[in-house]
């Protein structure tokens, strides 16, 4: 079993930062892939991006490439989301989830978090 605890959401303007951190605990080395997920109202969940568990794959989601960047710290098992020039279409319960193997799937994740809250105003 692997807990996620999402926090650092919150409201902001347009053109403003975030980050959004994700800690981790249990069985966290059955699960060394971390991934960020999105949901805005009346939408599907979309992926944001993921990392691999020694950060040397990435991958993102193009709506946020070059906006956001994710990262982790092993040793405080956390990982993070840097959101960078927020757009109010960046509003979404963003969600942190675990998998075995780095995908863009949301279906590869079987571990999830409940989610924080972004809103970004015009």
């Amino acid at each position: 079993q692997v807990q996620l605890v999402e926090s650092g959401g919150g409201l902001v303007q347009a053109g403003g930062s975030l980050r959004l951190s994700c800690a981790a605990s249990g069985d966290t080395f059955s699960r060394p892939v971390m991934g960020w997920f999105r949901q805005a109202p009346g939408k599907e969940r979309e992926f944001v991006s993921t990392i691999s568990w020694s950060g040397d794959r990435i991958y993102y989601g193009d709506s946020v490439k070059g906006r956001f960047t994710i990262s982790r710290d092993n040793a405080k098992n956390t990982v993070y989301l840097q959101m960078n020039v927020l757009k109010p279409d960046d509003t979404a319960v963003y969600y942190c989830a675990a998998a075995r193997l780095l995908s863009r799937n949301q279906g590869s994740y079987d571990y999830w978090g409940q989610g924080t809250q972004v809103s970004v105003s015009s």
